[in-house]
């Protein structure tokens, strides 16, 4: 005996076959009344024969079968839904056509919406691609393409979604840092809403196609750090903040001292050596980037006292 395991076969939709389910009514609508009359027509006179009796509830029986038997193969198929059909466990294809249909009574019809599904996940914590605890939700739009997949080839095909959700959504947040720390982060979670919403819904459908199911949209809902590190990762943003602010007012502050020394020069209105022109810099950065208001003091001497 091999002990090599034995591969789940896919099982692919096919279009199935039922009658006209309003032609089907006025057909079994004069049955119903031929029966009707057969039974009044049957019934047995006072004082008759024991065996005219039996006949009499003999014919009644029949007819509330064949009643019964017309009533049972009747379903209605709305817009945006399907009807599986199986025969004693066979499948039998699966029914498509809005409207009231008829099959016979021993087939078995299981409704299946293939209508748009929106789902919100819960907030789930993982793990960022440098190992930083963060939380994490989506939202996706999914609907069943392939019937037979998805009564046949997996077990609850809505519960299997659910999972296989949250399982595509930490595999994609493991993939990629929470926010660019590097020059080397070009795809962030929080900065790359498009292609993390783009690889998100791919990593679905690839986990989903066994079910036949499809994803149109899905997206990043909610995310944000973990409580034990938000108020560390919070005071280094507050940092990369105030770096960058302080960089733009040096940069501003080189071009401002810049162009006041060339003014100066180029206007003939004083000349300076190279030390007092350092010394000139160095007091126009300090007031050009100092985080208070400066308070000058006043030279009543000359330039070199």
């Amino acid at each position: 005996m091999s002990d090599q395991a034995v591969p789940m076969t896919s099982s692919r939709e096919e279009t199935g076959s039922a009658y006209n389910g309003y032609l089907m009514l006025a057909v079994f609508s004069v049955i119903t009344l031929v029966v009707i009359y057969m039974i009044i027509g049957a019934i047995p006179p006072e004082g008759a024969a024991k065996s005219v009796k039996l006949a009499f509830v003999g014919t009644l029986l029949t007819g509330a079968l064949v009643v019964l038997f017309g009533i049972i193969g009747f379903f209605m198929i709305q817009p945006n839904q399907a009807a599986v059909i199986t025969l004693f466990g066979e499948y039998r294809g699966t029914v498509r056509k809005e409207g009231l249909q008829w099959v016979w009574p021993w087939m078995i019809k299981q409704k299946v919406s293939v209508r748009a599904h929106n789902i919100h996940s819960d907030v789930v914590k993982i793990n960022d691609l440098r190992g930083n605890p963060i939380e994490v939700a989506c939202n996706v739009v999914w609907r069943v393409s392939d019937t037979a997949q998805a009564v046949f080839d997996v077990d609850e095909y809505k519960e299997f979604v659910n999972i296989q959700i949250e399982a595509g959504l930490r595999t994609v947040g493991a993939r990629h840092p929470y926010d660019d720390m590097s020059d080397e982060d070009e795809t962030t979670l929080r900065g790359s809403a498009d292609v993390i919403a783009n690889e998100l819904r791919e990593e679905l459908n690839d986990r989903l196609k066994v079910a036949g199911i499809v994803v149109d949209e899905a997206g990043l809902t909610h995310l944000a750090y973990a409580p034990e590190i938000a108020g560390a990762m919070l005071r280094r943003q507050q940092a990369d903040a105030v770096i960058a602010a302080r960089k733009k007012v040096v940069i501003g502050a080189v071009s401002m001292v810049e162009d006041a020394l060339g003014k100066l020069s180029a206007d003939g209105i004083i000349e300076l050596d190279d030390e007092r022109k350092a010394a000139m810099v160095s007091n126009l950065m300090v007031v050009l980037c100092g985080d208070r208001e400066a308070h000058p003091v006043v030279n009543t001497g000359t330039l070199y006292q």
